[in-house]
């Protein structure tokens, strides 16, 4: 019963956090073009430049903050230095804050999204992003324990 409220909470969430959540049904990664207020999956084709993060098990990513321009797409390459896994999840404040609570909620739970890249100790993935218009947008582990011991980061869209 409890999953069941979990996911219809999850549904009744914004689209990318369904899908982030993995919650499409089998867990498998979901390429659909989804939309955020953070922007929306890249195509890598019309990637402008890459930007290299590094994630630790001091709870950081290295940088912490990121600029971009409006419409630019943005290939990270993501490195994961620790020693536990870790992942880079780009959204708002607010969608990362619901989706850090389901997976709390929900810790077995695996889940994958165009807008997110987990991680083993030792391995490397890519995430491409388009950047709609300007603001400041959110990055963050989502690891249970890691969002709240300050594993988050900027992107300043200008």
């Amino acid at each position: 019963m409890k999953t069941i409220k979990s996911l219809l909470l999850a549904l009744s969430m914004s689209p990318m956090l369904a899908t982030a959540a993995g919650m499409e049904g089998n867990h498998a990664h979901h390429d659909a073009a989804i939309k955020s207020a953070a922007g929306q999956p890249g195509d890598p084709d019309k990637v402008t430049r890459t930007v290299n993060v590094a994630m630790r098990d001091t709870m950081r990513f290295t940088p912490e903050a990121i600029v971009v321009k409006a419409g630019e797409t943005v290939r990270f390459v993501v490195r994961n230095l620790g020693k536990v896994d870790h992942e880079m999840i780009i959204g708002t404040a607010s969608e990362l804050q619901a989706h850090a609570q389901m997976m709390r909620n929900m810790p077995a739970d695996k889940h994958a999204g165009p807008n997110q890249v987990t991680l083993a100790p030792g391995q490397q993935g890519t995430l491409v992003w388009q950047f709609a218009r300007p603001e400041t947008v959110d990055f963050a582990c989502l690891v249970p324990g890691h969002f709240e011991a300050g594993m988050v980061g900027k992107i300043v869209v200008r």
